[in-house]
């Protein structure tokens, strides 16, 4: 293990224009704070010049190393990569390249490393400019989670610092859909949080769309919970009540001589059983091929091509 080297990884899509101006940052604040470092950008199947951008900067920068994946796998997959290349470090740093996680927290979370702590946890006291939709998307999606976890994830995020033993639990793993933000707190260690201000990009677009959200975050929560399976219980017992209830009407109905054809009554209940049903298959169904993922045994990535050297671990002359 390279003596207090931190790695910092930077997973990077379509960021050509981010690429030089987070190695810049990066690298100023943290030779200004004397902290030996390396970092490893990680080009997820970019389709713009963000490989270009990262071969050019480890020419010039022998802090650089850069991995490519042969294709697009995911930002949970990249951080992975960066994780496993960075086994031999001291502690590592996950960051976006986009700089919205402001790298000078960096520092102090390396200090509270230094201190003992394990995992240092980048926390959001704010969430930045987001629409009303993400807001409430985000909320319920964090509280499914914080539930199910039974610790806070309302303010999570992927920014963390986090110690060799930690890196290696992560990385040791074995399932494929694994959700790093949910998991970097799962696996325990000597924890504490650091807060930060969601920052505006650096340049470019967000490539985050409203349905990759959505899609992220039904991928993130059944690999980690559940809740889904478990309300499908929650959807039948409505489905009982509703029928009791129109069970009930329908016999005072009898009864009372004030039955009416009930034909829409028919209809309307067959149709609300068959959409419990539908829900409750699609969300089983969606749990078996999680499974069959996981079955398979394949790869969380395939990285095709590599540039830089680890000269940032090397003993100093």
């Amino acid at each position: 293990m390279s003596d207090k080297v931190l790695s910092v990884i930077i997973p990077s899509y379509n960021e050509e224009e981010n690429i030089s101006r987070a190695c810049s940052v990066i690298g100023d604040i943290l030779n200004e704070a004397g902290i030996r470092h390396r970092l490893v950008f990680v080009d997820d199947g970019s389709k713009d010049g963000t490989w270009a951008a990262i071969e050019e900067m480890s020419k010039t920068d022998p802090n650089v190393t850069g991995l490519h994946f042969s294709r697009n796998f995911g930002k949970e997959s990249a951080i992975y990569a960066g994780l496993a290349y960075s086994v031999d470090a001291a502690c590592a740093v996950v960051i976006d390249c986009d700089l919205q996680h402001p790298p000078v927290k960096i520092v102090e979370m390396y200090r509270l490393w230094e201190e003992g702590y394990e995992v240092i946890e980048g926390v959001k006291s704010s969430r930045g400019k987001e629409s009303v939709v993400n807001k409430l998307g985000a909320g319920v999606f964090y509280g499914l989670m914080s539930h199910s976890m039974k610790m806070d994830m309302k303010r999570a995020s992927d920014f963390k610092l986090l110690d060799h033993k930690a890196v290696l639990a992560l990385v040791n793993m074995r399932e494929k859909n694994a959700f790093f933000r949910a998991l970097s707190s799962w696996i325990g260690f000597k924890t504490t949080r650091v807060e930060f201000d969601v920052q505006e990009r650096a340049a470019g677009e967000s490539k985050w769309s409203l349905f990759k959200l959505a899609k992220y975050a039904v991928n993130n929560l059944t690999s980690f919970s559940t809740a889904p399976m478990k309300a499908i219980i929650f959807l039948g017992i409505i489905a009982l009540i509703v029928s009791l209830v129109m069970g009930i009407i329908a016999l005072v109905q009898k009864f009372t001589g004030t039955a009416s054809a009930g034909f829409t009554t028919v209809i309307i209940l067959q149709v609300f059983s068959l959409s419990v049903i539908m829900i409750s298959l699609g969300i089983l169904g969606h749990y078996i091929a999680k499974i069959y993922d996981e079955v398979k045994g394949r790869p969380k990535f395939i990285i095709s091509k590599t540039c830089g050297e680890h000269k940032a671990d090397k003993d100093e002359a």
